[in-house]
């Protein structure tokens, strides 16, 4: 083999590993403007279609105008698992080599286990509160916009 196609191998891996992502997230937030660009430019034309007809158009939603609020708020369990399980891994993976008597960074997965078990205790003593008032918020303003 070629010695340019050798090291070009490791140069395209990483700019596939880090374009591919990058390109999909791209991909969706402009899927995302032209729906809502769409949305909003049908509901102009059919207000248009009705001033033109002399018929009572309603008032201009403010929805078309604030970004969509559906989520959950992003809680600290998902990012505490895969940080704590990142973390035993790299135990795992470290100490399976120290044992070949290779100069390994035993403890170097001791980091994100920590980091992991930081997340998680904070999602066991406050995030699941915060999570609950959140829900709880949610089916108020769903219970009002029902009596409405």
């Amino acid at each position: 083999m070629s010695e340019v196609l050798v090291a070009a191998i490791p140069l395209f891996g990483i700019i596939f590993a880090v374009g591919g992502p990058v390109a999909f997230f791209i991909v969706i937030a402009v899927l995302k403007h032209r729906t809502r660009r769409d949305l909003i430019e049908r509901y102009h034309i059919e207000r248009m279609a009705a001033i033109e007809r002399g018929m009572d158009v309603p008032a201009w939603k403010p929805e078309f105008l604030q970004a969509p609020t559906r989520r959950r708020p992003r809680t600290s369990l998902l990012p505490g698992l895969v940080w704590f399980f990142i973390g035993i891994a790299l135990l795992v993976f470290f100490l399976d080599i120290s044992s070949h008597d290779i100069h390994a960074p035993r403890y170097i997965g001791l980091i994100p286990t920590a980091v992991g078990l930081a997340y998680l205790v904070y999602y066991f003593v406050e995030g699941r509160e915060i999570e609950r008032r959140h829900i709880e918020a949610q089916e108020q303003q769903l219970k009002s916009s029902e009596s409405r």
